[in-house]
């Protein structure tokens, strides 16, 4: 099952999607990876889901990325008499933390964290922004707003505070619980909400434990301005539109996509452009114009991958959004301006030979006729080197480890198998070429460039490219020196 594109998919599974059937439905479709989502359902259901996805992975014989993603720190209100209640546009209305239920001017706000950090004139959106409130006086046991936008306010709405770095942890108890189940059943990926500051992204890793590999949530403005420390300490960022559209103005968010897709690529790692990407085939079994040309811009800008949410999760159509976002990332992948848009962002090789050489490897491509580069590598670390370069050739990655394999379904341009290890450079050259022809990645005649590092085995260590050509019977040469 090789991808013809470069981008990844990845998939939210929910009530719509989390059977054996659909979820290998779904692979067929299109999708690399899995996102297991911690806000809705219970450890025993995500456990059934992973064991899900691990079963169809093993039928299909392809190793498939799964992503779990916590909750994060949400701030919400208290409850209110009634269960709603109704603040006027222009009126008074105060967040206190007296737990009696509140009304049409107060209601409680179970955050004590909140009131020493708000000063006048800040702003906070509650229900994702439908209502808006200015802080007129903050004390320790009141916040007096006006409210700039009234509406109906029910019990237990969120509340997003875009004007100030919240002093609350990255991780909450229940953040904690779910870091260590997904630890326990063996995700690949482990996505952290609400990232403010570096530190966020430091004591997930910390309680981590070097298992799974960290994606840190970009969705609130205090983390525009630390960016390129978050990215620095994470694994993989993504762009998560909701939280950042509702925090931010509307028109602000398109720029810092690209602008937060440009960091994290010159980075070396992953960027995953998420949140309603194909947001009206919850209902309908087809797109708006609007989205397809939201999804392939995210492919023109390089995305390494692009992800449904409520889509798969709990849609009426979860294999038609897959199968609508293949096919327009594969449509923008045959463009033929797409080479030069996808290159907008100027990539400096660091000063290593790795770098140098996966460079140089991007460069041949330009020059010569490469049908594919393969790619030894026990860490992922070369793959991610090379991605980086964004090379016009598909990418074979052979590695003797699951757990990257599985980690690489995120990565753009990577088709990650799992083979055993080699132990000098004639095995890697004929293991690389059969793999090549068994892969799709050539025929009789192809050059392919490969990578890797000696000695073998050391991880971080590519300090080798050569260029081969395919003779096209190297399958059925080492088949017959197997039975002699």
């Amino acid at each position: 099952m090789t991808r013809g594109r470069k981008v990844k998919i990845l998939a939210t599974l929910g009530p719509a999607s989390r059977s054996p059937e659909m979820i290998e439905k779904l692979l067929r479709a299109g999708a690399d990876a899995f996102r297991v989502n911690m806000s809705h359902g219970d450890h025993e259901t995500h456990a059934e889901t992973i064991a899900a996805i691990r079963a169809v992975e093993k039928a299909i014989g392809r190793p498939v990325g799964i992503l779990c993603d916590l909750q994060g720190p949400k701030l919400r209100v208290g409850q209110f008499v009634g269960g709603k209640a109704v603040i006027r546009h222009g009126s008074h209305f105060t967040l206190d933390r007296n737990p009696a239920p509140g009304d049409e001017t107060r209601v409680c706000l179970p955050h004590p964290e909140l009131f020493g950090v708000l000063e006048k004139g800040q702003r906070l959106l509650i229900d994702d922004g439908k209502l808006r409130l200015k802080v007129i006086r903050a004390s320790e046991d009141a916040i007096l707003c006006s409210a700039e936008v009234g509406g109906v306010i029910s019990d237990r709405k969120g509340v997003n505070v875009p004007d100030a770095v919240v002093p609350v942890p990255a991780l909450t108890e229940k953040d904690r619980r779910d870091l260590a189940f997904a630890v326990q059943h063996g995700a690949d990926w482990i996505a952290l909400s609400f990232v403010q500051r570096p530190e966020d992204v430091a004591e997930a890793r910390r309680l981590m434990g070097g298992y799974g590999a960290l994606m840190a949530k970009i969705e609130k403005p205090a983390a525009i301005d630390r960016l390129d420390e978050i990215i620095e300490l994470a694994d993989a960022i993504m762009v998560a539109r909701g939280d950042l559209g509702v925090e931010l103005n509307p028109e602000e968010v398109p720029p810092l996509q690209k602008m937060i897709v440009a960091a994290t690529r010159r980075s070396g790692k992953p960027v995953v452009v998420a949140t309603q990407m194909l947001e009206s085939m919850i209902e309908s079994p087809a797109p708006t114009r609007a989205e397809v040309s939201d999804v392939a811009n995210a492919v023109y800008d390089g995305a390494d991958a692009v992800m449904l949410s409520a889509e798969t999760a709990s849609g009426a159509w979860p294999v038609e959004a897959v199968t609508i976002m293949d096919r327009i990332a594969s449509q923008v992948e045959r463009d033929p301006g797409y080479r030069q848009q996808v290159s907008f962002a100027e990539v400096l090789p660091d000063h290593t030979t790795a770098d140098a050489l996966a460079q140089a490897c991007a460069s041949i491509i330009q020059t010569v006729a490469i049908s594919g580069v393969i790619v030894f590598t026990g860490s992922g670390s070369t793959a991610r080197r090379v991605a980086r370069e964004r090379p016009a050739a598909p990418m074979l990655v052979l590695t003797p480890s699951q757990k990257i394999a599985r980690r690489l379904a995120l990565l753009w341009g990577a088709h990650a198998v799992t083979t055993k290890d080699i132990g000098s450079f004639e095995e890697m050259i004929a293991k690389g070429k059969r793999m090549a022809l068994r892969h799709g990645f050539g025929v009789a005649g192809s050059k392919l460039v490969t990578l890797a590092g000696v000695p073998f085995g050391t991880p971080g260590s590519t300090n080798l490219l050569h260029v081969v050509t395919l003779t096209g019977d190297e399958l059925s040469r080492h088949a017959s020196q197997s039975t002699s």
